[in-house]
């Protein structure tokens, strides 16, 4: 039903078109394009006295350094981050691996320090003093080091059965 009235409304479009005054008038061809002959660039010529040089653009330098950040007791986010490690005489040995998490693309273990606080963490973190090389089915591996460019030790952690 819907086909009947399209085909009725261009058959009548249609005649409308034919009845006010036959067909649309043929296309024109395309004006031919002009051609300009190439203008030579100016060259540049010795100001004389009274007239004022080419403009030329100054070096753009900056004012100030920017505005200055206000720490208010909270570690400056432009300067880097430590990267010998966690909490300030957090130590791997003395910390408990509570549990292991597991998915499809990575690992993470979960250990709790003395003081209750618990981290979150994939290989290559680092927490106190040790890096966590591995997560086994049961275990977290730490690189312990007494001294930053000393020989490290391995320290691997249980997970505790309840």
């Amino acid at each position: 039903m819907m086909r009947t009235g399209i085909l009725v409304g261009l058959g009548g479009l249609c005649t409308a078109l034919t009845a006010c005054g036959g067909s649309p008038p043929p296309p024109q061809a395309a004006p031919a394009p002009k051609v300009v002959a190439a203008v030579p660039a100016p060259q540049p010529t010795a100001p004389t006295p009274g007239q004022p040089g080419p403009l030329v653009a100054a070096p753009v330098v900056p004012t100030s350094a920017g505005p200055a950040y206000e720490s208010k007791d909270r570690r400056d986010p432009f300067l880097p981050l430590d990267v010998t490690g966690g909490p300030k005489g957090l130590e791997v040995a003395t910390t408990k691996l509570t549990g292991i998490v597991r998915s499809a693309r990575s690992s993470l273990a979960l250990v709790e320090a003395q003081d209750g606080v618990g981290y979150i963490l994939k290989p290559g973190d680092t927490l106190g003093d040790g890096r966590l090389l591995e997560i086994g089915a049961d275990t977290a591996v730490f690189a312990v080091s007494a001294r930053l460019g000393s020989q490290s030790n391995r320290v691997v952690l249980k997970l505790a059965a309840n």
